[in-house]
């Protein structure tokens, strides 16, 4: 009968700010962690370049899209792949054997010993 004797608003009260209070937190640390994430994020600045006419504005394009190879650096990346391709497994057998391997008693191992006599 003691529970019923408890002053029911104040718990009803300090429940509720507790509630709250969780969700206020809960909110805040949302802010604060999209705060961090604007912090971290990579800044990229873009120059401004004036261009001179149509025909640098085009000829830089077609530079960026374009990537030419030299003979040297093809052979290279041909090289790599076929070393990466080729070498990377080794020849395993996929035949499977499991040998049984007979063990010597030894006390060490032995769960008899360990077992309490309780019949006397």
């Amino acid at each position: 009968m003691i529970l019923l004797a408890a002053n029911w608003s104040h718990i009803i009260m300090v429940t509720l700010l507790g509630f709250a209070l969780v969700l206020v937190l809960l909110v805040a640390l949302i802010y604060i962690l999209k705060f961090f994430g604007f912090l971290m994020r990579p800044r990229i600045k873009v120059e401004k370049t004036a261009e001179v006419g149509e025909e640098v504005g085009s000829a830089r394009k077609q530079s960026s899209e374009h990537i030419t190879l030299t003979g040297n650096a093809t052979a290279a990346i041909a090289m790599s792949l076929h070393l990466y391709y080729n070498s990377i497994h080794d020849e395993e057998p996929t035949k499977v054997t499991i040998k049984k391997v007979e063990r010597r008693y030894s006390p060490w191992n032995s769960k008899l010993y360990g077992m309490n006599n309780l019949h006397r």
